[in-house]
């Protein structure tokens, strides 16, 4: 897989940065909404990492909170977690859960997963939930996850699978196409559908040199607790993107757009949640 130039690496650090320090406050807004929505995938992440109690286990990309607090859970009070973020914001959110929660064995430090600043092998576990496929440089990453981690120590990815299997996704994306003109990421850009296609990401943590690589595509519920209307609002305040890419239409086609978006989620809608499914790909693999 090919990897973009070191400049352009640097430039979509900063801007994926900016990015997500604009959507920080929406995911601190939705964080108890976005838990129950992948929920599944953060009990997918724990199974295929294998913690137990008492296990060191480090977790890149952790957003607002998951599945660190999850992690810390299963690991008990012998146990630690260490959770990571490149944005301050983010893991400032995620220390408020774990506080009003009383989860005492985490700690949260701000982190680059290409340049990790920990000793060599200090790790049970490394994992990343919905974070690998932004990875600018995912063989850097990668060698660095090697580094941390201890003699047989795993590491566990989620990513996600193909956009039209992901309605979570293709509800929002098929409206916004008839709008919006959608560029392809370039190539070798990161780009959420990165390891979509099956075998892609077990290739890269074997090329990356480690053992006993196993991935599984696996369909799985995500629901969202609430009506339509309030899944488009979280989903356009915790995505400047969308902001973006509607800021530029007439305010005329803009309430076009956020009526047909709600009519598209609304297919899923029972009256009470609306009941997505999303298909994402679980890789894991052995030091």
């Amino acid at each position: 897989m090919s990897t973009p130039h070191v400049s352009n690496i640097a430039l979509w650090k900063e801007g994926m940065r900016q990015e997500w320090t604009a959507a920080a406050a929406g995911w601190r807004q939705w964080h108890s909404q976005m838990e129950r929505l992948s929920r599944a995938a953060t009990e997918a992440i724990v199974h295929a990492a294998q913690v137990t109690p008492g296990m060191h286990v480090l977790d890149l990309a952790s957003g607002t909170g998951d599945p660190a607090l999850a992690l810390a859970l299963a690991v008990g009070p012998a146990g630690a977690v260490t959770a990571t973020d490149l944005v301050p914001e983010m893991l400032a959110a995620a220390a408020d859960h774990a506080q009003q929660r009383r989860v005492t064995n985490i700690t949260f430090q701000q982190a680059d997963p290409e340049t990790l600043l920990f000793p060599a092998q200090t790790f049970d576990v490394v994992t990343c939930r919905m974070g690998v496929m932004l990875f600018a440089n995912v063989a850097q990453a990668l060698r660095e996850i090697h580094r941390v981690l201890k003699p047989e120590g795993r590491v566990a990815f989620i990513a996600q699978g193909p956009a039209d299997q992901n309605p979570w996704q293709a509800s929002i994306m098929r409206v916004l196409r008839k709008y919006v003109q959608m560029l392809p990421p370039e190539a070798g850009a990161p780009h959420t559908y990165r390891f979509a296609q099956p075998g892609t990401l077990s290739q890269v943590l074997r090329d990356a040199g480690f053992r006993h690589v196993h991935e599984v595509s696996q369909e799985v519920p995500w629901p969202w607790p609430g009506s339509p209307e309030q899944y488009w609002r979280y989903r356009y305040e915790t995505g400047p993107r969308f902001r973006q890419s509607l800021a530029s239409l007439p305010l005329a086609v803009q309430t076009s757009v956020h009526e047909e978006v709600i009519a598209s989620i609304g297919e899923y809608y029972d009256g009470q949640q609306v009941n997505f499914t999303a298909v994402i790909v679980i890789a894991s693999g052995v030091r």
